[in-house]
């Protein structure tokens, strides 16, 4: 008796083809995003996974362009991290190969002085 393999789906293959957050990234970014909303700043986001850059957009309003984008590009993993948070202007605001240190960039965002 001889065994065969199963045939694959045509056009399927082990490597996707687009770049996506893993759990612990999304953790990380969902955590601050929770607290941007609950301090009133923020409102919506968006996601995107194309074939080099998964993009974390966020919004102030829905229909309106995004206030960040923090952007996971694996080419850049060697260079100046793969990691960046970009402005509403295209500006890189933070970039680096530890998220949780680029997403530090909000940390000051969320103080406030009392009155």
């Amino acid at each position: 008796m001889t065994i065969v393999p199963p045939t694959p789906f045509p056009g399927a293959t082990g490597v996707s083809d687009k770049t996506a957050f893993d759990r612990r990234e999304l953790g990380l970014i969902l955590s601050v995003y929770g607290r941007m909303v609950a301090a009133g700043e923020w409102r919506d986001y968006g996601l995107s996974f194309l074939r080099d850059v998964a993009v974390f957009s966020v919004f102030r309003r829905t229909a309106e362009y995004p206030l960040y984008r923090i952007e996971k590009r694996p080419r850049l993993r060697n260079r100046q991290g793969m990691y960046a948070v970009i402005g509403m202007d295209g500006q890189v605001l933070k970039r680096g190969h530890d998220l949780a240190q680029v997403l530090r960039v909000f940390d000051r965002k969320l103080i406030r002085s009392v009155d």
